[in-house]
């Protein structure tokens, strides 16, 4: 059984690694103001980013899902581990060795399996590299030398060379302390007659690596002909390794591709090698699979959904390169993105390209990209006989469904008229009818229909929201609490939520009138709840760097202590230019609180004074009544003075 790291060795980690520095590696973040940042959500779709990070609370949490908690947290949902696994991989980041509760320093019997396969990869990928020098390796580097890649551009892409024997890298990571067991499921090894066997044998290989720059699996290409194999090999779907979730190249490009708004899609390895090597350093390429929903995610989040961002497509100019392209249009408008496509002459991809034309002439392919819906209606249209009036209209019948599927309305009707142009049919009009009569259709509820038109129609109408009944945010998964119901933002609980909030954000505006508030001062019974929390983390006047982290030890459920997080990262509600007015807007809101508690006291003891002078008990009545005197004299003094009045 896994021992337990050290609480203190915990800490370290994440002291350690800033939470904005992690979720950097998944998503593009954005000024969100009051030292906030915000991006589009990694555990939902949707159109808006609603993703907050606070980088000095170490905190998260999406407006949207509800999803929240620290770095261990994020990096626990993003990547499917526990707890255990996350902590040592940011460990690993941040260079600390760990101790184990049960003694010992990191010890393999101790570590999660995702992190024993992923350092098994991490072993496998430094090995095959070391290989590309030795002699039989001869063979791989002339495949490089002769597609324009010297031995550093192999080595800043790790690129290696699985030799040709049975069983090589199994001997080497068994050595390295790996089970068989273990080999097996990283899919580095394969069951053999005998034992494990490698999966890689006699071939170019370049590691796959996740967003956060893991070795997750391979690619590896057949370079001999007495290779019966495939001529691209990957590793089969792991537990750390999954195809439609992964893009070759994306450790190198995210930071460029956030930062230039634009992503350059590929079709292999050697073709993310070329553009990088000749300044398009934002291409990235599928793993031995088509282009799809998982990948578009990956992107959508580094592009933030920004309408002024690219995601560029190149393909050859061959039937299948086109036939490539029409697919990846069926997917265009689950981007916010404009979608443009690069077809390389004379069916060159881009590394040919390079090759025969050196680096300048990739550039200019990408720099003279064209609209995506262009192509695809153009591939469309030339599929008929325009001479022919049968022709021109079954290549309408064909093409309308193509327009009709476009989301934004204007584009709809500048391309519903190019359509016009292009199968020769003078009446604009008429097809501006006929786009528009299947448009609707293809909004209208209903079974979807076959066809391009049903898809197209589909992307329209759904797009990628991720919205659910209503355009509210999706149900939660697997049965997570829902959190606190949506009432808790009403109007009536403003005050209790701000000065909570500014409690956890800004604890030395409200210490130590604060930590005298009741819970009963706080009618949302979740946010009294958040209260005794604060109190049981030692109060805002003892708030220290550990103090976020109390209060949600000390919060009784997940729910509660999503709540906290919730608080914790939620901007105050100040605007930007009175943000240095904080220390003010404190104190009107410990007035409120306090104010409505004192007004609901007062209603409260009149009544039951009131019930008093009924039944005839005068001297209780008048007991009451002196409370209440004392109360009103109390209210009038925060009503003049203010948060003054809190302080006696």
């Amino acid at each position: 059984m896994a021992g337990r790291i050290r609480d203190e060795d915990v800490r370290r980690v994440r002291d350690a690694v800033p939470i904005d520095a992690v979720v950097s590696d998944y998503l593009q973040l954005r000024n969100a103001g009051g030292g906030q940042l915000k991006g589009l959500c990694p555990f939902h779709d949707e159109k808006s980013p609603s993703f907050h990070v606070s980088p000095s609370k170490g905190l998260y949490h999406c407006f949207g899902c509800q999803e929240g908690g620290d770095t261990f947290d994020f990096v626990m949902k993003v990547e499917h581990l526990s707890f255990s696994e996350a902590v040592e991989r940011l460990a690993a980041q941040a260079g600390i060795t760990l101790r184990y509760a049960e003694g010992g320093y990191g010890r393999a019997s101790q570590q999660g399996e995702r992190t024993r396969l992923v350092e098994a990869h991490k072993a496998a990928a430094a090995y095959y590299a070391e290989q590309l020098d030795g002699p039989e390796a001869e063979i791989a580097r002339r495949f490089l030398a002769e597609r324009g890649f010297d031995r550093a551009a192999a080595g800043h892409f790790g690129v290696g060379y699985a030799p040709a024997g049975w069983d090589h890298a199994v001997r080497f990571l068994r050595g390295r302390g790996f089970t068989d067991k273990e080999l097996i499921l990283s899919g580095i090894a394969q069951e053999g007659r005998r034992g494990p066997i490698d999966r890689f044998r006699g071939r170019l290989l370049w590691p796959i690596r996740d967003m956060g720059g893991e070795v997750v699996g391979f690619g590896a290409r057949r370079l001999r002909e007495d290779d019966t194999g495939p001529k691209y090999l990957n590793t089969p779907e792991t537990p750390v390794y999954r195809k439609g979730q992964v893009l070759y190249g994306i450790d190198l490009a995210k930071k460029d591709i956030a930062k230039a708004n634009q992503a350059v899609v590929v079709e292999g390895y050697t073709d993310v090698m070329a553009c990088h090597l000749a300044g398009v350093t934002t291409a990235i390429a599928t793993c031995g699979t088509a282009f799809g929903e998982g990948h578009i995610k990956i992107l959508r989040r580094l592009l933030m959904d920004n309408s002024r961002s690219e995601v560029i497509f190149t393909f050859d100019g061959d039937a299948a390169g086109r036939k490539a392209a029409l697919r990846a249009f069926e997917d265009d408008q689950k981007f916010a993105s404009k979608t443009w496509i690069a077809i390389t002459p004379g069916g060159m991809d881009p590394c040919d390209l390079r090759c025969s034309e050196g680096d300048a002439a990739v550039r200019a392919l990408v720099e003279g990209r064209s609209p995506l819906f262009e192509f695809a209606l153009r591939s469309v249209v030339d599929e008929h006989n325009l001479e022919t009036a049968e022709g021109r209209s079954a290549a309408l019948e064909a093409a309308t469904p193509v327009v009709a599927g476009i989301k934004d309305p204007a584009i709809q009707h500048e391309y519903a008229v190019r359509l016009a142009g292009l199968v020769g049919i003078p009446d604009e009009r008429f097809v501006l009818r006929r786009v528009g009569q299947l448009a609707r259709r293809g909004r209208e509820p209903g079974p979807a229909r076959p066809g391009r038109a049903a898809s197209a129609a589909g992307a329209s109408a759904g797009g990628a929201s991720g919205a659910g009944p209503a355009g509210g945010a999706p149900p939660p998964e697997g049965g997570r609490p829902a959190g606190p119901p949506l009432n808790l933002r009403s109007p009536a609980h403003r005050a209790e939520r701000e000065l909570l909030k500014v409690a956890l954000q800004q604890p030395q505006f409200v210490a130590p009138v604060f930590d005298a508030y009741r819970e009963d001062e706080f009618t949302g019974p979740p946010y009294a709840v958040v209260r005794r929390a604060i109190a049981e983390a030692g109060g805002t006047e003892h708030a220290d760097e550990g103090f976020l982290a109390r209060v949600r030890e000390a919060a009784p459920d997940d729910t509660v202590r999503a709540l906290v997080t919730e608080l914790a990262v939620e901007p105050l509600e100040l605007p930007r230019r009175r943000q240095r007015e904080a220390d003010t807007y404190a104190a009107q809101l410990l007035r409120d609180v306090r104010l409505a508690a004192v007004q609901r006291r007062i209603a409260e003891l009149e009544s039951a004074a009131r019930r008093q002078d009924a039944q005839g008990d005068a001297e209780r009545s008048a007991a009451l009544w002196q409370e209440v005197w004392t109360l009103q004299r109390y209210r009038t003094a925060l009503m003049e003075r203010g948060a003054d009045a809190l302080y006696g």
